[in-house]
């Protein structure tokens, strides 16, 4: 179970252990749901209504977006980005799940609460979350700005980005959309964790079956709590991806129309007026996919390098151990 558990045979994990295993999780996870976050971005930038019947946008379905992509930057495409992508991936990854670990012990040692609650993983979850965001913000926007350009491209590499946007934009560019980042992440993360904690009680094997399957059950249960916490937070995740392209006009204008936002409450107001209710949804649907896939892996591969973790750790007791 994720979390500091004092019912455990094993050992508590170390700050710097959670770490290790978060990092490897998040590198591994982001490398397979990285074409689902282009996809989503791309749908998330684009000001047009959304209409199967008379599409005004570029993109209007998930394949046909897919294609489109696809046939007109190359494989490639699904992978912009993956070099910041992947530094926030296991920077992100790190700073949460030792957070993650720090917290539910702190809460268990020094309250009444039980660390393994549900409850206790939603506070200690969005907790963790936003350290992270707070710490890795930097590694968004410019994963979003790689993901959001076009071709030909805007900027050439992660070096070649920073400074541009540094000597154009200002230091405070890499923090846009933070405000609504952590409204939207201390409820998203935390009931990833409190769903995943709830599937993992309810999709327990019973006691004489030993831990058989577990390595699944952390992959189904990572996916629906992912599904669940998307589809509840994710109007705040366009709004920041809108306010991160703030000023990058040159790539924006390639697949669709360009808005400037002043903030966030007129970033809400313009897509209100000019997009409707569903402009809050624009890519929903791959972002549902991306959320099954990322949460459920992500889980899946922290357990997973958690039990190798023990497992060596075993070893060196033993061999070291006098006999």
């Amino acid at each position: 179970m994720v979390g500091y558990d004092p019912s455990s045979q094993s050992p508590a994990l170390s700050p710097e252990a959670a770490a290790l295993a978060g990092s490897a999780a998040g590198m591994v996870t982001r490398a397979l749901i990285s074409p689902f976050d282009v996809l989503k971005i791309r749908f998330q930038l684009q000001i047009e209504r959304l209409s199967s019947r008379r599409p005004e946008g570029k993109y209007w379905g998930v394949l046909q977006a897919a294609r489109c992509i696809h046939s007109e930057e190359g494989i490639c495409a699904f992978w912009k980005g993956h070099v910041p992508a992947q530094l926030l991936s296991i920077c992100y990854g790190a700073v949460q799940f030792a957070s993650f670990e720090c917290l539910t012990e702190v809460v268990h040692k020094s309250t009444p609460y039980d660390s393994q609650t549900a409850g206790v993983h939603f506070i200690c979850g969005g907790l963790a979350a936003c350290s992270a965001t707070v710490v890795c913000q930097p590694l968004d926007t410019l994963r979003t700005r790689f993901a959001a350009q076009g071709e030909p491209k805007v900027y050439r590499n992660l070096r070649h980005a920073v400074s541009t946007m540094w000597r154009s934009e200002g230091t405070l560019t890499f923090y846009r959309g933070l405000s609504p980042t952590l409204m939207a992440v201390f409820p998203y993360a935390g009931l990833q964790f409190f769903f995943y904690n709830v599937f993992k009680k309810v999709l327990a094997p019973p006691p004489k079956a030993g831990k058989s399957g577990g390595n699944l059950r952390s992959l189904v249960c990572g996916s629906g709590a992912g599904m669940i916490s998307k589809t509840l937070t994710y109007p705040f995740d366009l709004f920041k991806k809108r306010l991160q392209v703030g000023g990058f006009e040159a790539a924006r204008m390639q697949f669709g129309q360009v808005r400037n936002y002043q903030g966030l409450m007129d970033c809400v107001v313009q897509i209100a007026k000019e997009e409707g209710g569903k402009g809050f949804f624009k890519g929903l649907s791959p972002s549902l996919l991306k959320a099954a896939l990322s949460t459920g892996f992500t889980f899946f591969w922290y357990e997973f390098f958690v039990n190798v973790l023990h497992n060596i750790k075993e070893r060196q007791t033993t061999n070291t151990s006098p006999k």
